[in-house]
Protein backbone atom coordinates (compact mmCIF):
# COMPACT_ATOMS: atom_id res chain seq x y z
CA UNK A 1 0.00 0.00 0.00
CA UNK A 2 2.77 2.64 0.95
CA UNK A 3 5.34 0.74 -0.95
CA UNK A 4 3.59 1.77 -4.38
CA UNK A 5 2.68 5.15 -3.63
CA UNK A 6 4.11 7.79 -6.95
CA UNK A 7 4.22 11.14 -7.77
CA UNK A 8 0.75 13.19 -9.03
CA UNK A 9 1.50 13.39 -13.41
CA UNK A 10 1.64 16.61 -13.66
CA UNK A 11 3.55 19.47 -11.32
CA UNK A 12 3.92 23.02 -11.14
CA UNK A 13 6.50 25.76 -9.70
CA UNK A 14 4.40 26.21 -5.78
CA UNK A 15 5.60 30.08 -6.09
CA UNK A 16 6.53 29.18 -1.88
CA UNK A 17 10.29 29.64 -1.09
CA UNK A 18 10.02 26.75 1.13
CA UNK A 19 8.51 24.61 -0.98
CA UNK A 20 9.42 23.54 -4.69
CA UNK A 21 6.73 22.35 -6.94
CA UNK A 22 2.73 20.86 -6.08
CA UNK A 23 0.65 19.55 -7.89
CA UNK A 24 -0.93 21.26 -10.85
CA UNK A 25 -4.58 21.05 -9.73
CA UNK A 26 -3.55 22.50 -6.30
CA UNK A 27 -3.72 26.15 -4.85
CA UNK A 28 -0.88 27.65 -2.54
CA UNK A 29 -3.45 30.35 -0.55
CA UNK A 30 -1.86 32.94 1.97
CA UNK A 31 -3.18 31.52 5.24
CA UNK A 32 -5.22 34.37 5.99
CA UNK A 33 -7.26 33.26 3.14
CA UNK A 34 -8.09 30.10 4.31
CA UNK A 35 -8.23 30.86 8.32
CA UNK A 36 -9.30 33.71 10.49
CA UNK A 37 -8.62 34.27 14.14
CA UNK A 38 -11.83 33.56 16.82
CA UNK A 39 -11.17 35.86 20.03
CA UNK A 40 -14.01 34.45 22.05
CA UNK A 41 -12.83 34.74 25.81
CA UNK A 42 -14.98 32.70 28.72
CA UNK A 43 -17.47 35.32 31.05
CA UNK A 44 -17.65 32.25 33.54
CA UNK A 45 -14.61 30.05 33.27
CA UNK A 46 -16.93 27.09 33.61
CA UNK A 47 -16.08 25.54 30.23
CA UNK A 48 -13.55 23.05 30.48
CA UNK A 49 -10.07 23.55 30.19
CA UNK A 50 -8.36 21.91 27.55
CA UNK A 51 -4.75 21.01 27.58
CA UNK A 52 -2.75 21.20 24.03
CA UNK A 53 -0.18 18.08 23.38
CA UNK A 54 2.12 17.03 21.09
CA UNK A 55 0.87 13.75 20.12
CA UNK A 56 -2.63 13.39 21.95
CA UNK A 57 -3.69 17.20 20.64
CA UNK A 58 -6.49 19.15 22.66
CA UNK A 59 -7.02 17.27 25.62
CA UNK A 60 -9.37 18.22 28.84
CA UNK A 61 -6.61 19.02 31.59
CA UNK A 62 -8.42 17.59 34.27
CA UNK A 63 -8.92 14.33 33.37
CA UNK A 64 -5.93 14.32 32.08
CA UNK A 65 -4.37 15.01 35.98
CA UNK A 66 -4.02 18.13 35.42
CA UNK A 67 -4.28 20.55 38.64
CA UNK A 68 -7.59 22.21 39.90
CA UNK A 69 -7.70 25.22 38.63
CA UNK A 70 -11.20 27.21 40.06
CA UNK A 71 -13.50 28.33 37.16
CA UNK A 72 -12.66 32.04 38.78
CA UNK A 73 -8.93 31.90 37.51
CA UNK A 74 -10.19 31.23 34.34
CA UNK A 75 -12.43 33.95 33.08
CA UNK A 76 -10.86 35.80 30.51
CA UNK A 77 -9.54 32.64 28.84
CA UNK A 78 -10.36 31.67 24.95
CA UNK A 79 -13.14 29.75 23.98
CA UNK A 80 -12.84 27.14 21.11
CA UNK A 81 -15.34 25.28 19.67
CA UNK A 82 -15.04 21.82 17.31
CA UNK A 83 -14.53 22.89 13.68
CA UNK A 84 -11.44 25.19 14.89
CA UNK A 85 -7.55 24.89 15.29
CA UNK A 86 -5.40 26.00 18.25
CA UNK A 87 -1.90 27.39 17.56
CA UNK A 88 0.55 27.63 20.68
CA UNK A 89 1.65 30.99 19.10
CA UNK A 90 5.37 30.33 21.27
CA UNK A 91 5.53 26.76 20.38
CA UNK A 92 3.98 26.91 16.59
CA UNK A 93 7.85 25.98 15.59
CA UNK A 94 7.57 22.57 17.30
CA UNK A 95 4.18 22.04 15.55
CA UNK A 96 1.93 22.65 18.42
CA UNK A 97 -1.37 22.83 17.19
CA UNK A 98 -4.52 21.09 17.78
CA UNK A 99 -8.00 20.00 16.41
CA UNK A 100 -10.22 21.31 18.67
CA UNK A 101 -13.22 18.53 19.25
CA UNK A 102 -15.58 20.16 21.92
CA UNK A 103 -15.88 23.00 23.16
CA UNK A 104 -13.75 24.06 25.58
CA UNK A 105 -10.85 26.78 27.08
CA UNK A 106 -7.86 27.41 26.18
CA UNK A 107 -4.83 29.92 27.06
CA UNK A 108 -5.32 33.34 26.01
CA UNK A 109 -2.15 33.70 24.97
CA UNK A 110 -3.06 30.93 22.08
CA UNK A 111 -4.82 31.73 18.90
CA UNK A 112 -7.75 30.19 17.84
CA UNK A 113 -8.45 29.53 14.43
CA UNK A 114 -11.65 29.10 12.41
CA UNK A 115 -11.86 28.18 8.50
CA UNK A 116 -13.15 30.29 6.43
CA UNK A 117 -14.57 27.92 4.60
CA UNK A 118 -15.16 23.76 4.61
CA UNK A 119 -11.78 22.52 4.89
CA UNK A 120 -10.35 19.22 6.33
CA UNK A 121 -9.03 20.62 9.51
CA UNK A 122 -7.19 17.42 10.18
CA UNK A 123 -5.26 17.99 6.92
CA UNK A 124 -3.62 21.36 7.96
CA UNK A 125 -2.36 19.70 11.43
CA UNK A 126 -0.34 17.40 10.00
CA UNK A 127 1.06 20.18 7.64
CA UNK A 128 1.57 22.64 10.06
CA UNK A 129 3.67 20.19 12.09
CA UNK A 130 5.92 19.06 8.83
CA UNK A 131 9.81 20.02 9.35
CA UNK A 132 9.69 22.40 6.44
CA UNK A 133 6.66 24.56 7.84
CA UNK A 134 7.84 24.54 11.10
CA UNK A 135 11.25 25.94 9.92
CA UNK A 136 9.25 28.49 8.63
CA UNK A 137 7.46 29.07 11.47
CA UNK A 138 10.56 29.54 13.58
CA UNK A 139 11.69 32.35 11.12
CA UNK A 140 8.29 34.42 10.82
CA UNK A 141 8.23 34.18 15.05
CA UNK A 142 8.71 37.43 16.74
CA UNK A 143 10.23 38.51 19.97
CA UNK A 144 12.57 38.63 23.03
CA UNK A 145 15.82 35.93 22.83
CA UNK A 146 16.02 32.92 20.54
CA UNK A 147 15.67 29.18 20.31
CA UNK A 148 13.48 27.74 23.07
CA UNK A 149 14.72 29.96 25.74
CA UNK A 150 13.21 33.22 24.15
CA UNK A 151 10.33 34.14 24.10
CA UNK A 152 9.23 33.93 20.37
CA UNK A 153 5.78 34.08 19.26
CA UNK A 154 3.88 33.47 16.05
CA UNK A 155 1.43 36.35 15.52
CA UNK A 156 -1.83 35.65 14.00
CA UNK A 157 -0.51 38.65 11.12
CA UNK A 158 2.56 36.62 10.07
CA UNK A 159 0.63 33.20 10.14
CA UNK A 160 -1.61 34.46 7.97
CA UNK A 161 1.17 35.87 5.49
CA UNK A 162 2.30 32.35 4.74
CA UNK A 163 1.34 30.41 1.59
CA UNK A 164 0.55 26.70 1.89
CA UNK A 165 -0.66 24.05 -0.51
CA UNK A 166 -4.17 23.52 -0.49
CA UNK A 167 -5.13 20.30 -2.47
CA UNK A 168 -8.94 20.35 -3.39
CA UNK A 169 -11.73 19.06 -0.75
CA UNK A 170 -11.75 15.73 -1.29
CA UNK A 171 -8.52 15.17 -1.61
CA UNK A 172 -7.78 16.45 1.83
CA UNK A 173 -10.06 14.45 2.82
CA UNK A 174 -8.16 11.39 1.23
CA UNK A 175 -4.91 12.60 2.86
CA UNK A 176 -6.33 12.66 5.65
CA UNK A 177 -7.64 9.35 5.75
CA UNK A 178 -4.45 7.07 3.96
CA UNK A 179 -2.12 8.87 7.30
CA UNK A 180 -4.67 7.75 9.75
CA UNK A 181 -4.26 4.46 8.06
CA UNK A 182 -0.21 4.59 8.09
CA UNK A 183 0.54 6.07 11.69
CA UNK A 184 -1.90 3.15 13.22
CA UNK A 185 -0.26 0.73 10.95
CA UNK A 186 3.34 2.48 12.37
CA UNK A 187 2.14 3.18 16.08
CA UNK A 188 1.45 -0.37 16.00
CA UNK A 189 5.05 -1.67 15.02
CA UNK A 190 6.92 0.96 17.41
CA UNK A 191 4.43 -0.64 19.98
CA UNK A 192 5.78 -4.32 19.32
CA UNK A 193 9.42 -3.08 19.34
CA UNK A 194 8.50 -0.92 22.74
CA UNK A 195 7.26 -4.27 24.31
CA UNK A 196 10.32 -6.35 22.98
CA UNK A 197 12.51 -3.60 24.89
CA UNK A 198 10.67 -3.49 28.04
CA UNK A 199 10.53 -7.06 27.75
CA UNK A 200 14.55 -7.59 27.76
CA UNK A 201 14.72 -4.45 30.57
CA UNK A 202 12.74 -6.47 32.84
CA UNK A 203 14.88 -9.39 32.34
CA UNK A 204 17.70 -7.20 32.98
CA UNK A 205 16.41 -5.84 36.02
CA UNK A 206 15.96 -9.45 37.66
CA UNK A 207 19.15 -10.25 36.96
CA UNK A 208 20.53 -6.96 39.01
CA UNK A 209 18.10 -7.98 41.83
CA UNK A 210 19.17 -11.01 42.12
CA UNK A 211 22.68 -9.95 42.34
CA UNK A 212 21.99 -7.36 44.64
CA UNK A 213 19.91 -8.62 46.84
CA UNK A 214 21.09 -12.31 47.11
CA UNK A 215 24.40 -12.30 45.93
CA UNK A 216 26.23 -14.45 43.24
CA UNK A 217 26.21 -17.72 45.06
CA UNK A 218 22.51 -19.35 44.67
CA UNK A 219 23.13 -21.40 47.67
CA UNK A 220 23.77 -18.99 50.28
CA UNK A 221 22.97 -19.52 53.85
CA UNK A 222 20.35 -16.48 54.35
CA UNK A 223 18.72 -14.65 57.85
CA UNK A 224 16.00 -12.35 58.49
CA UNK A 225 16.66 -8.59 57.67
CA UNK A 226 14.30 -7.89 60.19
CA UNK A 227 12.60 -5.48 57.98
CA UNK A 228 9.54 -6.58 56.46
CA UNK A 229 10.31 -4.74 52.78
CA UNK A 230 13.24 -6.14 52.66
CA UNK A 231 13.27 -9.74 53.68
CA UNK A 232 15.74 -12.49 53.96
CA UNK A 233 19.52 -11.43 52.90
CA UNK A 234 22.92 -13.47 53.10
CA UNK A 235 23.83 -14.29 56.15
CA UNK A 236 27.42 -12.80 55.91
CA UNK A 237 25.89 -9.31 54.90
CA UNK A 238 24.88 -6.42 56.96
CA UNK A 239 22.03 -4.43 57.30
CA UNK A 240 22.98 -1.01 57.37
CA UNK A 241 21.83 2.31 57.22
CA UNK A 242 22.02 4.39 54.06
CA UNK A 243 23.89 7.44 55.47
CA UNK A 244 26.26 5.22 57.17
CA UNK A 245 27.80 4.04 53.67
CA UNK A 246 26.80 6.97 51.28
CA UNK A 247 27.21 10.77 52.18
CA UNK A 248 24.33 12.91 50.13
CA UNK A 249 23.42 16.38 49.35
CA UNK A 250 20.70 18.11 48.08
CA UNK A 251 20.98 20.84 45.53
CA UNK A 252 19.88 24.59 46.70
CA UNK A 253 17.09 26.29 46.49
CA UNK A 254 17.52 28.90 43.74
CA UNK A 255 15.43 31.66 42.43
CA UNK A 256 14.78 32.70 39.00
CA UNK A 257 16.09 36.28 39.63
CA UNK A 258 19.33 34.78 40.20
CA UNK A 259 20.02 32.91 37.00
CA UNK A 260 22.19 34.92 34.26
CA UNK A 261 22.97 34.22 30.62
CA UNK A 262 25.89 32.87 31.35
CA UNK A 263 27.95 31.42 34.12
CA UNK A 264 28.40 28.21 36.28
CA UNK A 265 26.00 25.67 35.10
CA UNK A 266 22.62 24.82 36.93
CA UNK A 267 21.87 21.67 36.35
CA UNK A 268 18.52 20.99 35.71
CA UNK A 269 16.57 17.83 36.19
CA UNK A 270 16.92 17.30 31.93
CA UNK A 271 20.36 16.72 32.62
CA UNK A 272 19.67 13.42 34.22
CA UNK A 273 17.86 11.32 31.27
CA UNK A 274 20.84 9.03 30.48
CA UNK A 275 23.54 7.10 31.45
CA UNK A 276 25.24 10.30 32.06
CA UNK A 277 24.98 13.22 33.51
CA UNK A 278 24.68 16.41 31.08
CA UNK A 279 24.17 20.39 31.02
CA UNK A 280 20.86 19.62 29.05
CA UNK A 281 18.13 22.52 30.08
CA UNK A 282 20.68 24.22 32.45
CA UNK A 283 20.56 27.67 33.64
CA UNK A 284 23.51 29.84 34.43
CA UNK A 285 24.64 31.33 37.51
CA UNK A 286 27.23 34.46 38.81
CA UNK A 287 30.28 33.00 39.21
CA UNK A 288 31.20 35.35 42.20
CA UNK A 289 27.64 34.54 43.69
CA UNK A 290 28.45 31.15 43.44
CA UNK A 291 31.87 31.50 44.76
CA UNK A 292 30.29 33.09 47.59
CA UNK A 293 27.06 31.45 48.53
CA UNK A 294 26.82 27.66 46.68
CA UNK A 295 29.88 26.63 46.50
CA UNK A 296 30.41 23.88 48.23
CA UNK A 297 27.15 22.66 45.90
CA UNK A 298 29.53 21.97 42.90
CA UNK A 299 29.85 18.30 41.49
CA UNK A 300 32.81 16.66 41.22
CA UNK A 301 33.42 14.21 38.88
CA UNK A 302 32.58 10.42 40.02
CA UNK A 303 29.77 11.91 41.86
CA UNK A 304 26.87 10.53 41.31
CA UNK A 305 23.41 12.13 40.77
CA UNK A 306 19.55 11.08 41.76
CA UNK A 307 16.87 12.42 40.90
CA UNK A 308 14.72 13.30 43.79
CA UNK A 309 11.85 14.68 42.27
CA UNK A 310 10.08 14.12 38.85
CA UNK A 311 11.80 10.81 37.51
CA UNK A 312 12.29 9.79 41.13
CA UNK A 313 14.90 7.48 41.73
CA UNK A 314 16.97 8.02 38.92
CA UNK A 315 20.82 7.69 38.94
CA UNK A 316 23.39 8.93 37.01
CA UNK A 317 27.17 9.17 36.90
CA UNK A 318 28.60 12.57 36.57
CA UNK A 319 32.10 13.14 34.33
CA UNK A 320 34.44 16.17 33.61
CA UNK A 321 31.52 17.42 31.46
CA UNK A 322 29.25 18.66 34.45
CA UNK A 323 32.24 19.09 36.68
CA UNK A 324 31.81 22.61 38.76
CA UNK A 325 28.06 22.90 37.87
CA UNK A 326 25.63 23.59 40.69
CA UNK A 327 22.66 20.99 41.15
CA UNK A 328 19.45 22.32 41.52
CA UNK A 329 17.04 21.56 44.19
CA UNK A 330 15.43 18.01 43.46
CA UNK A 331 18.99 16.57 42.87
CA UNK A 332 20.75 15.14 45.17
CA UNK A 333 24.80 14.51 45.21
CA UNK A 334 25.91 10.76 46.56
CA UNK A 335 29.28 9.86 47.20
CA UNK A 336 31.08 7.52 49.03
CA UNK A 337 31.28 7.44 53.28
CA UNK A 338 33.14 5.46 53.45
CA UNK A 339 36.38 3.37 51.74
CA UNK A 340 34.36 0.12 51.41
CA UNK A 341 31.36 1.69 49.58
CA UNK A 342 31.69 0.68 45.73
CA UNK A 343 29.00 3.75 44.43
CA UNK A 344 28.16 1.48 41.26
CA UNK A 345 26.91 -1.08 43.27
CA UNK A 346 24.64 1.53 45.55
CA UNK A 347 23.51 2.48 42.46
CA UNK A 348 22.15 -1.00 41.67
CA UNK A 349 20.38 -0.93 44.41
CA UNK A 350 18.95 2.10 44.03
CA UNK A 351 17.16 1.00 41.07
CA UNK A 352 16.14 -2.42 42.76
CA UNK A 353 12.35 -2.99 44.63
CA UNK A 354 13.80 -3.02 48.21
CA UNK A 355 14.84 0.99 47.46
CA UNK A 356 12.03 2.10 45.53
CA UNK A 357 9.92 0.90 47.82
CA UNK A 358 11.32 2.77 50.52
CA UNK A 359 11.25 5.83 47.82
CA UNK A 360 8.08 4.80 47.09
CA UNK A 361 6.92 5.06 51.05
CA UNK A 362 9.04 8.54 51.38
CA UNK A 363 7.46 10.28 48.50
CA UNK A 364 5.53 13.64 49.85
CA UNK A 365 4.50 16.65 48.05
CA UNK A 366 1.74 18.03 45.66
CA UNK A 367 1.90 17.52 41.80
CA UNK A 368 5.45 16.40 41.76
CA UNK A 369 6.50 13.71 44.30
CA UNK A 370 9.68 14.63 45.81
CA UNK A 371 11.95 12.68 48.50
CA UNK A 372 15.06 14.37 49.98
CA UNK A 373 18.24 13.76 52.05
CA UNK A 374 15.91 13.73 55.32
CA UNK A 375 14.35 10.70 53.80
CA UNK A 376 17.67 9.12 52.87
CA UNK A 377 18.66 8.93 56.26
CA UNK A 378 16.11 6.95 57.61
CA UNK A 379 16.60 4.49 54.77
CA UNK A 380 18.95 1.10 55.01
CA UNK A 381 20.45 -1.57 52.50
CA UNK A 382 21.49 -4.76 52.33
CA UNK A 383 25.67 -4.51 52.12
CA UNK A 384 27.77 -7.10 50.97
CA UNK A 385 31.45 -6.98 51.86
CA UNK A 386 33.69 -4.50 50.42
CA UNK A 387 35.16 -7.16 48.05
CA UNK A 388 31.61 -9.16 47.22
CA UNK A 389 30.25 -5.42 46.11
CA UNK A 390 33.37 -5.34 43.83
CA UNK A 391 32.38 -9.15 41.75
CA UNK A 392 28.53 -8.21 41.93
CA UNK A 393 29.39 -5.12 40.28
CA UNK A 394 31.95 -6.72 37.68
CA UNK A 395 29.27 -9.63 36.88
CA UNK A 396 26.27 -7.59 36.59
CA UNK A 397 27.92 -5.23 34.33
CA UNK A 398 29.30 -7.74 32.09
CA UNK A 399 25.74 -9.80 31.55
CA UNK A 400 23.63 -6.52 31.02
CA UNK A 401 26.30 -5.47 28.71
CA UNK A 402 25.12 -8.53 26.28
CA UNK A 403 21.24 -6.44 26.38
CA UNK A 404 22.80 -3.44 24.75
CA UNK A 405 23.33 -4.25 21.45
CA UNK A 406 19.99 -5.62 20.66
CA UNK A 407 18.06 -3.06 22.51
CA UNK A 408 19.96 -0.22 20.54
CA UNK A 409 18.90 -2.07 17.46
CA UNK A 410 15.13 -2.01 18.46
CA UNK A 411 15.70 1.96 19.30
CA UNK A 412 17.33 2.40 16.08
CA UNK A 413 14.41 0.49 14.24
CA UNK A 414 11.65 2.38 16.32
CA UNK A 415 14.21 5.92 15.60
CA UNK A 416 13.44 4.90 11.61
CA UNK A 417 10.18 4.32 11.50
CA UNK A 418 9.94 7.74 13.02
CA UNK A 419 11.97 8.85 10.53
CA UNK A 420 9.95 7.32 7.72
CA UNK A 421 6.41 8.45 9.34
CA UNK A 422 7.60 11.94 9.41
CA UNK A 423 9.00 11.74 5.69
CA UNK A 424 5.78 10.48 4.60
CA UNK A 425 3.49 12.78 5.92
CA UNK A 426 5.53 15.92 4.93
CA UNK A 427 5.51 14.08 0.94
CA UNK A 428 1.76 13.25 1.42
CA UNK A 429 0.11 16.46 2.57
CA UNK A 430 2.94 18.89 0.36
CA UNK A 431 1.65 16.92 -2.60
CA UNK A 432 4.46 15.14 -3.66
CA UNK A 433 2.90 11.48 -3.52
CA UNK A 434 -0.07 10.77 -4.77
CA UNK A 435 -2.20 8.91 -2.61
CA UNK A 436 -5.64 9.62 -4.31
CA UNK A 437 -5.84 5.71 -5.11
CA UNK A 438 -4.43 3.98 -2.44
CA UNK A 439 -6.99 5.61 0.04
CA UNK A 440 -9.72 4.93 -2.07
CA UNK A 441 -8.76 1.10 -1.93
CA UNK A 442 -8.54 1.39 2.03
CA UNK A 443 -10.77 -1.11 3.94
CA UNK A 444 -12.24 0.50 6.74
CA UNK A 445 -11.32 0.36 9.87
CA UNK A 446 -12.49 -0.69 13.55
CA UNK A 447 -9.17 1.41 15.50
CA UNK A 448 -7.55 -1.01 18.00
CA UNK A 449 -7.63 -0.02 22.10
CA UNK A 450 -4.44 1.54 22.05
CA UNK A 451 -5.13 3.66 18.47
CA UNK A 452 -8.66 5.01 21.03
CA UNK A 453 -6.14 5.59 23.87
CA UNK A 454 -4.35 9.23 23.95
CA UNK A 455 -2.27 7.83 27.02
CA UNK A 456 -1.13 4.35 25.32
CA UNK A 457 2.72 3.95 24.62
CA UNK A 458 3.70 4.49 21.63
CA UNK A 459 6.44 6.23 19.29
CA UNK A 460 7.36 9.47 21.19
CA UNK A 461 7.81 11.06 24.52
CA UNK A 462 4.83 10.44 26.37
CA UNK A 463 6.40 10.88 29.79
CA UNK A 464 5.72 14.94 29.60
CA UNK A 465 3.33 17.11 28.64
CA UNK A 466 3.49 19.61 25.89
CA UNK A 467 2.51 22.46 27.79
CA UNK A 468 2.15 23.56 31.20
CA UNK A 469 -1.21 25.11 32.11
CA UNK A 470 -1.18 28.38 34.22
CA UNK A 471 -3.67 30.39 35.91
Amino acid sequence: MIEGLKPYPAYRDAGVEWLERVPAHWATPRLKTAFREIDQRSKTGEEPLLSLRMQQGLIDHHEAGGKLIPPSSLTNYKVTRPGEIVMNRMRAAAGLFGLTLKVGLVSPDYAVLRPRKPLDLQYFVHLFRTPAMMSVFRLESRGLGTGESGFLRLYTERFGMLAAPLPPSDEQAAIVRFLDHADRRIRRFIRAKQQVIKLLEEQKQAIIHQAVTRGLEPSVLLKPSGIPWLGDVPAHWEVRRFKHLVSFQEGPGIMAADFRDSGVPLMRIAGLKGALATLDGCNYLDPAMVKKRWNHFQIQPGDYLLSSSASTGKVVLATEAVAGAIPYTGIIRLWPAVKSTNMAFVCFYIGCAPFQDQIDAAKSGVGIEHFGPTHLKRMVIGAPPSAEQDRIVEYVETVTEAFKPTIRGIVEEINLLREYRTRLIADVVTGQLDVRAAAAALPDETPEADDLDPEAPDDDEAEAPDEEVDA
